[in-house]
């Protein structure tokens, strides 16, 4: 608990110290000019990507400072674009981050390996279904 109430200043600070914003500035010359889609998609990747590294609740405090800049320079709404960072960084199938697959890892056997062959799969299909909500329903 106290690790995530640590993170919430975290995410504030990069907010207000422009580290958000510099961030932001570089993703979207990235994303500049390409289409709704292909922009829900990187979103999605991208915060399915923090969450390998960190827990989701952590990933979805950072990246929102980061996702609202983009969706306003985009000109999309950055709420759905919010919502569906939160739903991707939920996305933990490819590497026992999540506290339920690390359980069951030592007693079940598995390796890093059987997460990366299952969970790959099972990954893709989450981020393709999760963009086609939100391109069906918000854009």
């Amino acid at each position: 608990m106290f690790l995530l109430a640590g993170l919430i200043p975290l995410g504030i600070a990069m907010d207000q110290s422009g580290a958000a914003a510099y961030i932001a500035d570089h993703l979207f010359l990235l994303l500049e000019g390409t289409p709704v889609p292909v922009i829900l998609a990187a979103t999605a990747l991208l915060a399915a990507l923090f969450s390998l590294f960190m827990s989701n609740t952590a990933a979805i405090v950072l990246f929102v400072p980061l996702i609202i800049p983009i969706g306003i320079k985009t000109g999309i709404d950055p709420r759905p674009l919010t919502l569906l960072a939160a739903v991707s960084t939920s996305n933990s199938f490819i590497l026992p981050t999540h506290q339920v697959n690390a359980l069951f890892m030592t007693p079940g056997g598995y390796r890093n390996r059987d997460y990366l062959k299952a969970g790959g799969a099972m990954t893709l299909i989450f981020l393709i279904v999760a963009v086609g909500i939100m391109k069906l329903f918000y854009f």
